[in-house]
């Protein structure tokens, strides 16, 4: 059955029974304008609604239901629905609407879910997790470095539906790239699902070049002079925010490597070559983090071994001290017993050799241990 028929069994357009019902939906809940521009604030979870015909923005269209029954009874262009983390109840009418699957929709209300590619149907349900590099003027043991979001996104052959979580991420200025290439936006929803695989893959690389910047700077403070002294809870910070990067980047893999090979209905084949194009990009977004991890263990394990290395320094320097003061310690001991028949007790010149022959042993250990690099 085809994407028409599912929509019309659903909903019923084309009927006037099926119209009343939808009318009925739409006076349930309240009726946005979906025309404002793609920059605009977020004044809903609804972002923007924008039917395309031949690769061009169609005027108007100003309500979802009559977007969807115009591209129906065309039988041309496809209908991209933007939101941003609609509750279950906003969305409920947009899932009866496009006949999207239960379980792909509480996935893209509640969030929070692994990168992954789903087929229900007719309709494609992909999971994104979106990065965004956290700058800050010191990498501290506390600083965040990486703060993640997520896209889905929904793909049926005359529709396109985006959900957003997170701070960042924005889409408007892919829609308005998209826009200004009307011979690639034409090539339908397949091309949207594109150009946001490839917007998420670019932030990858972005932010592995930034996070790279980080990692240097503690390779350096920790290979420094005074490298012993360096903090490693930085260290152990930058690997917890990889570890983040780690979980967006790794698992999406797979989806893409399906997108670019195996055949899919609502994906053009010319559209796959592009993907292949995507693919290659995280192939190199997962080596560089895996590179990173790597470089941070290794990091981690050479300031452990300069602290042994200055622990082992400080406690040589110790022992030659103790070893230099024994001496006197020894011979102030012996002539502290106060005993009454005691050699040497009563000479002259007593005390001043005592005090030679100290000072001469103690000068003689300070030079060995000197020269041995003890002290």
């Amino acid at each position: 059955m085809s994407m028409a028929g599912n929509l019309r069994k659903v909903t019923g357009l084309g009927k006037v029974g099926g119209l009343r019902k939808v009318a009925r939906l739409a006076r349930r809940r309240p009726r946005v304008d979906l025309s404002h521009p793609a920059r605009s604030p977020l004044g809903s979870s609804v972002v923007n609604c924008v039917t395309y015909q031949d690769g061009a923005r169609v005027p108007g269209c100003a309500d979802l239901v009559d977007a969807v029954e115009r591209v129906r009874k065309s039988g041309e262009g496809f209908v991209w629905l933007g939101l941003h983390e609609p509750t279950d109840s906003e969305f409920t009418g947009v899932a009866e609407l496009f006949d999207l699957h239960p379980l792909a929709v509480e996935d893209a209300v509640e969030a929070h879910q692994r990168p992954k590619l789903e087929r229900y149907g007719e309709t494609l349900f992909a999971v994104f997790k979106t990065v965004c590099y956290v700058e800050h003027e010191q990498l501290t043991a506390t600083s965040e470095v990486v703060d993640t979001g997520e896209i889905m996104v929904f793909v049926g052959e005359d529709f396109v539906i985006t959900v957003r979580h997170g701070r960042h991420g924005s889409l408007g200025p892919l829609r308005e790239e998209l826009e200004a290439d009307p011979q690639q936006l034409a090539k339908g929803p397949a091309a949207v699902l594109h150009a946001l695989a490839d917007h998420v893959v670019d932030d990858y690389l972005t932010v592995t070049d930034a996070v790279q910047a980080d990692i240097d700077q503690v390779e350096t403070d920790v290979f420094s002079e005074n490298g012993a002294r360096a903090d490693p809870g930085r260290i152990y910070q930058l690997k917890r925010e990889l570890l983040e990067l780690k979980r967006a980047v790794m698992p999406l893999a797979r989806p893409v490597e399906d997108l670019a090979t195996r055949p899919i209905r609502v994906i053009d084949p010319e559209i796959q070559a592009y993907f292949r194009d995507v693919l290659d990009h995280l192939m190199r977004a997962k080596e560089q983090i895996a590179a990173f991890d790597e470089l941070l263990n290794s990091i981690l394990q050479a300031h452990l071994a300069q602290v042994t290395v200055a622990q082992n320094e400080d406690m040589r320097k110790i022992t030659a001290w103790a070893a230099v003061i024994a001496v006197p310690t020894m011979v102030c001991g012996v002539y502290g017993m106060n005993f009454t028949f005691m050699p040497e007790l009563h000479w002259r010149v007593g005390y001043p050799l005592v005090m030679g022959v100290m000072a001469a042993a103690c000068l003689a250990l300070y030079r060995g241990f000197r020269r041995n690099g003890w002290l």
